[in-house]
């Protein structure tokens, strides 16, 4: 599970993504759960919008912005069952986090080093992600939030590597979890597309498109 990342500045998210942005707040250069962050999503038009939003999706049925739960990371087989998620599934509320970088713990010396991930060709990360516009019962304004989808790691020769073992599941069922990179060209049919064809870009990405190291 991803739970810091540093996001890309405005430039760099106009140029990459070729989207314009007016009067865009400006977002940390480390961002954590709970934090505002920039995201990616389509217009009813079906032009790019891109959007600052807290980092932890905020249900409709939710009673503040403050849950008791972590919604920052989704699990991708769950998403269409979730309560929390299975709402912005169904709608199609799919959007990109763009990412130059982002964290993942590893624990093969027995402690915590944290290890940073970019992409070996130097773009940003467009991560694969689910967003919801809740209205808030106290001020009825509403406050955009989103989550990144994850995927199952086992095996995977470097995703597979990081967090925390569990002594109690055997190697092979570990459960380690990846974020969900989606290349340039799938852009439209995530953000877009019907629902069976995103689905079928809920995949893991090849070791070989990581630059990973600790931090």
């Amino acid at each position: 599970m991803c739970t810091r990342y540093i996001p890309p500045d405005v430039a760099e998210i106009e140029r990459d993504w070729h989207i314009g942005a007016r009067d865009v707040p400006v977002w940390p250069r480390e961002l954590f759960p709970s934090m505002s962050g920039p995201f990616i999503r389509h217009r009813p038009e079906g032009e790019r919008e891109l959007v600052v939003g807290q980092w932890g999706l905020i249900p409709f049925f939710a009673e503040s912005r403050k849950l008791k739960i972590s919604t920052v990371n989704a699990r991708s087989e769950t998403v269409a069952t979730s309560p929390v998620f299975k709402g912005s599934w169904k709608y199609g509320k799919r959007c990109l986090i763009p990412a130059a970088s982002f964290d993942e713990p590893n624990w093969e010396t027995g402690k915590n080093i944290w290890w940073r991930f970019r992409r070996a060709d130097g773009a940003p990360w467009a991560l694969a992600g689910l967003w919801n516009a809740w209205k808030d019962p106290a001020t009825e304004k509403y406050v955009e939030s989103y989550t990144m989808l994850t995927v199952n790691a086992d095996g995977h020769p470097l995703m597979g590597r990081m967090h925390r073992p569990d002594p109690k599941r055997p190697p092979e069922k570990q459960d380690k979890r990846s974020v969900v990179v989606v290349e340039p060209a799938n852009w439209d049919a995530w953000l877009r597309g019907p629902e069976d064809e995103a689905r079928a870009l809920i995949q893991l990405t090849a070791a070989e498109e990581f630059e990973a190291g600790p931090v």
